[in-house]
């Protein structure tokens, strides 16, 4: 081989090394590429991902129709509703009887249930003392009496003296005349004569005139023992009304509810609350029925109105009252105004202390507003209905009035026939614009 095929064959060994790939140097270089390859992809899809939702929300923003709400009308209706109140039967008088002096029954009529007329004797007491009062009294009225008529004689006596004294005075004067008529002719009739009778005419003039001082005085003497006699007849009067006090009678019809002394028993006037009464008696002929009738439920109420009732001890039965007096006022406690019925109880079948159920009407003074209860929203801020105007929503604040079926009657902003959503929520908001599909209104609560 020549020196040039030798160089030749050199060169040409290096371009083939040159030419000839390093089979590891490749092998990196791809698995770079390859990498950065995955990175741009890795980048470029959560571009997209990020990208695409915004994208598609605001096209659906931009094309979506608004939400479809049923819608109702408030209806308006009077409200009739009857309510189940308790009640209590009370005697329609009721008296607790008790002796009006300390004394002891002597005798005792009646006993517990007795039925009884007005005036009827219920028992007789018995008080000595008083008795012995009454006999002293009605011994000075006699004494005054006998008084009287004692001075009533002394007054006759005078006035018959003074009778007789104006006789004689009649006689002296007329004698007086005549001898001073004829002594007007000398020698008739002596002088001393003519003295004399004037003298006794004189006399008689003046015993008239102490006979009428001590008629006069006889009649005050009079008149001052009338006045002690009326005054001691008028206190005689009233030990006798005391003494009539011991005979007790009913003050009306009615049965006797308790009975609580026997014979011989010491008894008197209350001394307070805790003091057991002699008898107790009611009239049960007519009963009161009290109720309590609740703030809400107190308009309409009216005197004449009738009014049913059961009492456990009559099941399946009805009874009835009639309204006859309104307190007006509530109690500032319950909340609630007192009425009382009256009922006629000849039978006696009912009886005081009995719990009666009360159908109570009521009807309010004008009409209500109600609403389906869905259509009611609650929220721990406030109670509201959705009403729709011009295809808008409006959360309007009510409060919430009785349920009468599936309506709830509402008070607030809102007028009849007003529209509102058949479903609130508060997801849809005051605000929004929607459309309206209309549902039939609902029919009124019964």
């Amino acid at each position: 081989m020549t020196d040039v095929e030798s160089k030749y064959e050199s060169r040409s060994a290096e371009d083939v090394a040159l030419i000839t790939p390093d089979h590891s140097s490749t092998a990196r270089v791809n698995r770079k590429l390859i990498a950065l390859v995955a990175i741009i992809a890795i980048v470029a899809l959560v571009g997209l991902a990020c990208a695409k939702p915004a994208q598609v929300g605001n096209t659906a923003t931009e094309k979506a129709p608004p939400p479809t709400v049923i819608a109702t009308s408030v209806i308006s209706q009077t409200v009739n509703k009857e309510l189940r109140l308790p009640g209590e039967l009370r005697p329609f008088q009721n008296v607790a009887i008790y002796p009006k002096v300390q004394s002891f029954v002597e005798s005792i009529n009646v006993d517990r249930g007795s039925v009884v007329k007005r005036g009827q004797a219920l028992a007789r007491m018995s008080a000595p003392e008083l008795s012995a009062h009454t006999s002293e009294a009605e011994a000075r009225v006699r004494a005054a009496q006998q008084q009287r008529f004692e001075m009533e004689s002394r007054v006759q006596a005078a006035r018959a003296q003074r009778t007789e004294a104006e006789a004689r005075l009649a006689v002296d004067q007329g004698t007086y005349k005549r001898l001073k008529a004829a002594s007007s002719t000398p020698g008739v009739v002596a002088e001393n004569d003519v003295d004399v009778a004037r003298g006794a005419v004189e006399g008689d003039k003046a015993r008239i005139r102490g006979l009428e001082e001590n008629e006069k005085a006889a009649r005050a003497v009079v008149q001052s023992q009338v006045q002690n006699e009326r005054a001691t007849r008028e206190a005689a009067n009233s030990v006798r009304d005391i003494e009539s006090y011991l005979r007790i009678t009913a003050p009306f019809d009615g049965v006797i509810t308790e009975r609580n002394v026997d014979k011989g028993s010491l008894a008197g006037p209350s001394t307070g609350p805790s003091s057991a009464p002699m008898l107790r008696l009611q009239q049960i002929s007519r009963l009161r029925l009290v109720i309590s009738v609740p703030e809400a439920d107190v308009a309409g109420v009216t005197t004449g109105t009738r009014i049913n009732f059961t009492v456990p001890a009559f099941p399946g039965e009805n009874f009835f009252g009639v309204v006859e007096r309104i307190s007006h006022t509530l109690d500032e406690k319950t909340r609630t105004m007192p009425v009382e019925l009256d009922v006629i109880n000849d039978s006696a079948r009912l009886a005081p202390g009995m719990f009666p159920e009360v159908v109570w009407p009521t009807t309010r003074p004008r009409p209500s507003l109600f609403v389906p209860a869905s259509a009611i929203a609650t929220t721990t801020e406030r109670v509201f209905v959705i009403r729709i105007r011009n295809g808008t929503t409006e959360w309007v604040d009510v409060k919430r009035g009785m349920l009468m079926g599936d309506l709830v009657e509402i008070f607030g902003d809102v007028q009849e026939n007003d529209l509102i959503a058949v479903r609130a929520t508060d997801e849809l908001r005051s605000g929004t614009l929607v459309v309206v599909k209309q549902a039939q209104s609902p029919s009124p609560a019964r």
